[in-house]
């Protein structure tokens, strides 16, 4: 193969979402749940990951100590559970099926590669490098970098496409999520869909929605 055939993708950038997307992290907010009432010898609720599942993580210690009586303070509660967080993406979260060779793969084809993520900087910098992918990106952002309220808009993509210096309409998105698929479409981007457990309710809406979708990297497109 010819030196230009190597670098299809010059010119052209790939953003990815960590959570479900290139990592296999479903099990850990259910593991740190477990931790937490374990510790305090309170029988786990059913429901309780489903009721907490849409609140933000002051609102989720607010609720909590109201449901259960105890006597703790909402920020010693959040601590707690970054401190398991941090723990557990250092150690045990694993990269999807051959996503590392992937991004090897895209970056020797030329392309930029960013993550956008809604992982606090502390969680991501532990996840890509326990995962080995700290070196494979040229950007990383969150959407508090984008200032926005989260994935249900587009402004996080669009960040990373003037972080990479690339134009929307040649970025590709990585994402498992519904309603962030349809954000990264809506900001002129192409999409393609990773399956993840926890949308897995979604799935024939995101494979309707989004351009590609894939159980494992190995069925990632070559040329971006």
């Amino acid at each position: 193969m010819g030196e230009n055939r190597t670098k299809v993708n010059i010119g052209k950038a790939a953003i990815f979402d960590l959570d479900g997307t290139l990592l296999d992290s479903m099990g850990v907010w259910e593991e740190i749940d477990q931790r937490f009432f374990a510790r305090r010898n309170i029988p786990m609720p059913d429901d309780y990951a489903s009721a907490v599942a849409s609140m933000q993580t002051g609102a989720i210690a607010r609720y909590t100590i109201d449901r259960f009586h105890l006597d703790e303070r909402p920020e010693d509660l959040v601590e707690e559970w970054n401190e398991d967080a941090l723990l557990l993406y250092a150690t045990a979260v694993q990269p999807k099926p051959h996503a590392l060779d992937y991004l090897q793969a895209l970056k020797a084809s030329g392309a930029a590669l960013a993550v956008a993520t809604s992982l606090p900087p502390r969680l991501r910098q532990a996840a890509l490098k326990h995962a080995g992918m700290t070196d494979c990106f040229d950007q990383v952002c969150s959407v508090d970098d984008a200032k926005s309220v989260g994935k249900e808009e587009p402004e996080i993509y669009l960040l990373a496409s003037r972080m990479l210096e690339v134009a929307p309409d040649h970025c590709t998105v990585f994402e498992d999520l519904l309603v962030a698929i349809d954000s990264a479409k809506r900001a002129g981007m192409k999409v393609w869909a990773m399956y993840d457990q926890s949308s897995a309710n979604d799935w024939d809406a995101i494979r309707s929605e989004a351009d590609g979708a894939i159980t494992d990297f190995a069925q990632a497109p070559a040329i971006l």
